[in-house]
Parts: C-alpha cells; sequence; structure tokens
C-alpha cells in the first residue's frame, strides 16, 4: 500500500492531479466520494463536473461520513482507492449532530490508513494559509483540518500540494 496526500486551495487542480495519479497507476480505482450537496446548486454543478470527468470504469462509492467504513469495504490488492475530499469530509462530521463523531471518525481512518492493502490517494483543500475567521465553527474547522493534514502528512509517504496546476512535491516525488 502506499498514501498519497495532495493537498491546494480551491481551483488550484488538486482533484485532476489525484484523478491523473489514479489513472495512471494502471488499478482499479474506487472514487470515494464525500460531498453532500443538498440543496446547494452550486456543490451540485461541482459534482457533475467531476462524474463527468471521471472513467466509465471507475467505481464511486459515497461516503460523506463514515469514511473508514468505506475504505475497509473496498479495500483490495491491486486497487486505487482516491477519496476527494476530506475537507469535506471533515466539514459534514462538524456538522453533524453527534459532537463525538469526529473522534470517532478520525480515529477509525487513521486505524484503516494502517492496515490498507489498496493503494490510497487522499485529497483535501489547504485551508490554513489565510486570514484567521471571526467564527468559532470556522476556527475550529481550521484547526481540525491543519491537525488532520499534519497527522496524515506523517503517514503519506508521499504529500503534494498543487499551486496554479502545478504539483509540488513536499515529501516523496511527484512520481510514485
Amino acid at each position: 500500500m502506499s498514501a498519497t496526500l495532495i493537498l491546494g486551495g480551491v481551483r488550484s487542480g488538486k482533484s485532476r492531479l489525484a484523478e491523473r495519479l489514479a489513472r495512471e497507476s494502471d488499478r482499479e480505482v474506487i472514487y470515494v466520494a464525500t460531498a453532500q450537496a443538498r440543496d446547494d446548486g452550486e456543490l451540485h454543478a461541482r459534482i457533475a463536473a467531476h462524474r463527468e470527468r471521471r472513467p466509465a470504469t471507475w467505481r464511486t462509492v459515497e461516503a460523506p461520513l463514515h469514511l473508514a467504513e468505506a475504505l475497509r469495504a473496498h479495500d483490495a490488492t491491486g486497487r486505487c482507492l482516491l477519496v476527494d475530499c476530506l475537507t469535506l469530509w471533515l466539514t459534514n462530521l462538524l456538522c453533524a449532530d453527534d459532537p463525538a463523531l469526529l473522534a470517532r471518525e478520525r480515529v477509525a481512518l487513521f486505524d484503516v490508513l494502517s492496515a490498507l492493502r489498496a493503494d490510497v490517494v487522499l485529497v483535501a483543500n489547504e485551508t490554513g494559509l489565510g486570514v484567521v475567521p471571526l467564527g468559532e465553527l470556522t476556527r475550529r474547522f481550521l484547526d481540525e483540518a491543519g491537525v488532520l493534514h499534519q497527522r496524515l502528512a506523517a503517514h503519506c509517504e508521499r504529500v503534494l500540494l498543487t499551486v496554479a496546476g502545478l504539483p509540488l512535491a513536499l515529501k516523496g516525488s511527484l512520481r510514485p
């Protein structure tokens, strides 16, 4: 198993990079989607654009809350599990009715990542590069995202940052 974390800002090219790496892996790809569009028309359009880019041979699994469970269920040697994106997953957990859900799911994620046989590509927004917001929930989100990214970066063999569509290797190399 190899693990790659791809970080970047909104529209930085991180999802396209993740999709390219999954395609180039020559493995069966399971696309694990975490978005919940609900009544958000703009997010519906983003999800549709992502779906249109995916090859027909890729299977999509939706896991807005229980990411570790989805990874475990679809783990297999010779597969690539592409998770897009951890930022939306974290947002879903922070907005859930169960305040303890985030802690449980984070522990479950790290437990399963250590046991996966499949290669995994994780996509997340790097949100901590700007002004610290005034709202408590938004500050908590930034704190939680920062901690999650640091732990994932320590766990992953490769960490890439995308800026203006250009990948930069922060850990490991651009090629597997």
